[in-house]
């Protein structure tokens, strides 16, 4: 069972969140500042963080901070009723792996929290299989029957962020905020060329395509 730390001031949306994890499945534990969240993870395995940012003693932002400078990569989710562009930016920027804005919904934020621990079991493998085709995250590789390509950073992270998360749609801005600088001066076009450059090296391939999602984003299709 996976165990999910719920950083939170406020009791009551803290014993709702409790009862939404546990219902799902999950181990909550919970904590009510960033302080006894850092106690929490000196004595417990945690699997997952759902951090509020508005808290006494020590805030989302320098908590998540914290963490990251001590190099501790556990997943982050930020939930908090704070939502402007420049807090999310900011959540990005210290280390959160995903953001929702408060009052969140229940569904949605399961469905995020498995994919984070998805992401999270991959990215610690360090390796992604798609059929025949292997990605190597660490020496920016693919492997085929054909062979081993590396590939340039950018198209391998979006090639990897497509095909770990088969069928799910993803905006050119989505792209943009994962997988380019926060401050980087692209515009989303930029996504498209490395899109087309990804499509064109693997145009063969009998395990995956990208796919335009017209009007939204895109996908990645497994083939069997």
């Amino acid at each position: 069972m996976f165990q999910i730390l719920v950083v939170e001031d406020d009791k009551n949306a803290c014993r709702l969140m409790e009862a939404v994890l546990t219902r799902y499945g999950y181990e909550p534990i919970t904590a009510h500042n960033g302080v006894e969240a850092l106690e929490v993870l000196d004595r417990k395995h945690v699997d997952l963080i759902i951090l509020d940012v508005m808290m006494p003693r020590m805030d989302g932002y320098e908590f998540t901070n914290t963490l990251r400078m001590a190099g501790n990569t556990i997943p982050i989710l930020m939930v908090t009723a704070r939502e402007t562009q420049s807090d999310k930016k900011r959540g990005f920027i210290v280390g959160a792996d995903d953001y929702m804005v408060k009052p969140v919904d229940e569904e949605e934020m399961i469905l995020r929290i498995a994919a984070l621990l998805r992401r999270s079991k991959i990215a610690g493998e360090r390796k992604l299989t798609v059929g025949k085709t292997t990605l190597l995250y660490d020496s920016l590789s693919v492997k085929t029957e054909e062979g081993m390509v590396e590939l340039p950073q950018k198209e391998f992270m979006l090639l990897f962020k497509l095909l770990s998360y088969p069928n799910k749609i993803y905006t050119r801005r989505q792209l943009m905020d994962e997988i380019w600088d926060m401050d980087s001066e692209s515009d989303e076009r930029t996504v498209d060329v490395h899109i087309s450059r990804v499509r064109d090296r693997f145009r063969g391939s009998e395990d995956f395509e990208i796919v335009t999602v017209r009007g939204l984003g895109y996908k990645a299709i497994l083939h069997k």
